[in-house]
């Protein structure tokens, strides 16, 4: 935990916070934070700072909190990404956040298998917590906006263009005729297939919409390394 995350409900004043869980904890125990220590800390969705341990006890520590600093800046980088089964997409969701990505669309897929779709890591605290492990590693406190897709043809065809906004699509495809870090050049959607990849078919449709096909190299990754390649090539 490299940064505390506070809530709404953590202020006892205008300056003051006390945490009574997990994040006390750690603080007690990890870091092993003394009176007067000053923590990097941040406001969920909202500014970061410092705080200054004020007060330590068994069961609450309590910090004098200045915040004022913007979170890290955005990636450039929109995601579309077929959902990957829960234990990987807990990983991928953490590393969305640890990447600063604004904008997560979960869809669908011939080779996504129905039952990921019925996962409890889609609800929305269960979602919450992985993004969280992302935030509080890289100092950030604006997690991505993850949005579901269950139909891939009704998304493609009703709704890809206009969440694209005038950016260039990028479908990742091993057949692509050049690669991402050659073509993309600034803000961008990146679409990120299942294990196995996207059908011909989804590739076909994405493309006579708005998607160009690029490649992320010469091997074969896994969705989870896709994306991390994907991430690195355009690091904020």
């Amino acid at each position: 935990m490299n940064i505390i995350l506070l809530n709404q409900a953590d202020w006892i004043d205008e300056q003051t916070v006390v945490l009574r869980d997990r994040r006390a904890e750690h603080i007690r125990t990890v870091l092993k934070s003394q009176i007067g220590d000053s923590l990097r800390v941040a406001l969920l969705h909202g500014d970061c700072g410092q705080g200054v341990v004020r007060a330590l006890e068994a069961e609450a520590v309590t910090l004098q909190v200045e915040l004022g600093e913007p979170p890290p800046p955005r990636h450039r980088f929109d995601l579309v990404l077929a959902l990957p089964r829960p234990k990987m997409l807990r990983r991928m969701l953490r590393q969305c956040a640890e990447f600063g990505v604004q904008h997560l669309h979960l869809i669908n897929s011939a080779r996504v298998e129905k039952s990921y779709w019925q996962s409890p890591l889609l609800h929305t605290d269960r979602l919450f917590e992985a993004l969280k492990a992302g935030l509080e590693r890289s100092k950030d406190s604006l997690p991505p906006r993850v949005h579901f897709h269950r139909r891939f043809r009704p998304f493609v065809e009703d709704e890809l263009s206009q969440l694209c906004g005038g950016r260039p699509c990028w479908i990742t495809d091993p057949s692509g005729p050049q690669s991402l870090a050659e073509a993309a050049a600034g803000p961008a959607v990146v679409m990120i297939g299942p294990e196995g990849g996207f059908v011909p078919f989804e590739v076909e449709l994405a493309e006579s919409v708005i998607a160009q096909r690029v490649h992320l190299g010469s091997r074969i990754l896994s969705a989870d390394t896709a994306l991390t390649t994907v991430l690195a090539q355009s690091l904020p």
